[in-house]
């Protein structure tokens, strides 16, 4: 596997790649990998010829009281990772290659009214989504990625990023991949290495209730009630819940009173100090009678 740090070396990489008509996957990650991440890895392959995948922790979507500093990192570890798994090159930029010394751009997907950004994590974390762009657009250009793989787990992030790519005419596929987890149920994560042992346990209780939730509404319990029943469950459970919320799927817009069809349960909860997300799809009948 090679491995590359600066733009040089990577537009090296896929120039010579491009030239000889391969298909290029990019996988964006923040580093600290796990069965997950693979998971993207490997889907990287099935629809492309080479796989980039990138590793940096983006200060640009953190908030100055969020954790950065505390994000797990294990470089050595997720390089073995990715060497197992078959990925062709790493990728891990300094901030300074990512962003170079005054730059004054930045993209933010929030700018017009109904976008995906609007609302949950865009409001629970302001200025997160404009560092997701930010940073994927511009590891987009750099890979010269003909598609790139994310996670459903973070939903919003997918939608906001395909949102993004569409309104700038961006040539890169994206794919979003079924949420991965562990045999509890539980969401694979990064920051779930900061879980205490105790809190652990707890957390497995975070994707029962939500896939109660999500049971209660496909057999068309109302919507507002199913909701509340759920936050006091997450609370009864020891959760301090964000938000839990019925969504359109690629608008996040909340969903209409008496609509029908697909769509898509968000979570977002703490637990001691960790932030857990999940999100499961809700196929939403008819009303009763």
């Amino acid at each position: 596997m090679r491995i590359e740090r600066e733009l040089a070396g990577l537009r090296a990489a896929t120039g010579a790649w491009r030239a000889a008509g391969q298909r290029i996957g990019l996988v964006p990650t923040m580093g600290a990998l796990h069965d997950g991440h693979l998971a993207l890895v490997a889907e990287a392959r099935r629809q492309a010829d080479v796989v980039v995948t990138s590793i940096f922790v983006n200060p640009l979507q953190f908030a100055p009281t969020e954790d950065l500093d505390r994000y797990p990192r294990d470089e050595a570890g997720d390089l073995a990772k990715l060497a197992a798994a078959g990925c062709d090159l790493a990728f891990l930029p300094t901030p300074a290659v990512i962003y170079p010394p005054g730059d004054t751009c930045v993209i933010d997907p929030g700018a017009k009214p109904g976008s995906p950004a609007e609302g949950w994590e865009g409001d629970a974390r302001p200025g997160h989504f404009r560092g997701v762009a930010t940073v994927c657009c511009k590891l987009f250009m750099m890979a010269q990625a003909d598609v790139a793989v994310f996670g459903e787990k973070d939903w919003q992030q997918l939608q906001v990023v395909r949102r993004m790519v569409a309104d700038l005419l961006l040539p890169v596929t994206i794919q979003g991949l079924a949420t991965v987890r562990d045999a509890d149920g539980l969401a694979m994560s990064s920051r779930n290495q900061r879980l205490s042992g105790e809190e652990r346990g707890q957390a497995a209780a975070l994707p029962a209730l939500l896939a109660r939730c999500g049971e209660a509404l496909a057999a068309g319990q109302p919507v507002e009630a199913a909701l509340a029943e759920g936050r006091a469950a997450l609370a009864a459970a020891g959760f301090t819940p964000d938000y839990l919320a019925l969504v359109q799927p690629a608008s996040l817009k909340p969903w209409p009173v008496g609509q029908v069809g697909a769509a898509r349960l968000l979570v977002a909860a703490r637990l001691g100090d960790i932030r857990l997300l999940d999100n499961i799809p809700v196929l939403v009948p008819s009303a009763r009678g």
